[in-house]
């Protein structure tokens, strides 16, 4: 068994894409649209779906907002240098919520961005070992 992907609702599937793809580096995948019941599918990620977990991006086309709620969390993602990255983030017009730097109570360096949907994304300094 392994994790296949995490799926996020988009409200502007073009503009989920472009920040996935040019600010965060992944790769648009495949992308599949349901005529019949007006949605799209977008897949992204840093490689391919039978080796790695990706995000499914999921439009509804009637749909052009929604309420992220209090329940969500957050998406993890492994950097070679998160301090680089959030300076690379910015300059591509992305938004850093929490500038890189040690967790509270603990070592591990992360960020957070946030998507164009607002959804929180956190960048993890690689370790030499691993990940904790």
């Amino acid at each position: 068994m392994r994790l296949l992907h995490t799926m996020l609702r988009v409200a502007d599937l073009e503009r989920s894409i472009a920040f996935y793809t040019q600010v965060l580096g992944m790769k648009e995948l495949r992308r599949n649209d349901n005529e019949e019941y007006r949605y799209t599918l977008a897949f992204v990620g840093y490689g391919d779906e039978k080796d790695s977990t990706v995000l499914e991006l999921t439009y509804n086309w009637d749909t052009n907002s929604y309420d992220l709620g209090n329940a969500y969390g957050h998406i993890a993602i492994e950097f070679d240098d998160i301090y680089k990255a959030c300076e690379a983030i910015k300059a591509a017009g992305g938004n850093v919520s929490r500038e890189p730097g040690p967790v509270k109570g603990g070592t591990t360096e992360i960020a957070f961005v946030k998507d164009p949907d607002g959804y929180a994304i956190e960048l993890i300094q690689k370790k030499d070992n691993s990940l904790f």
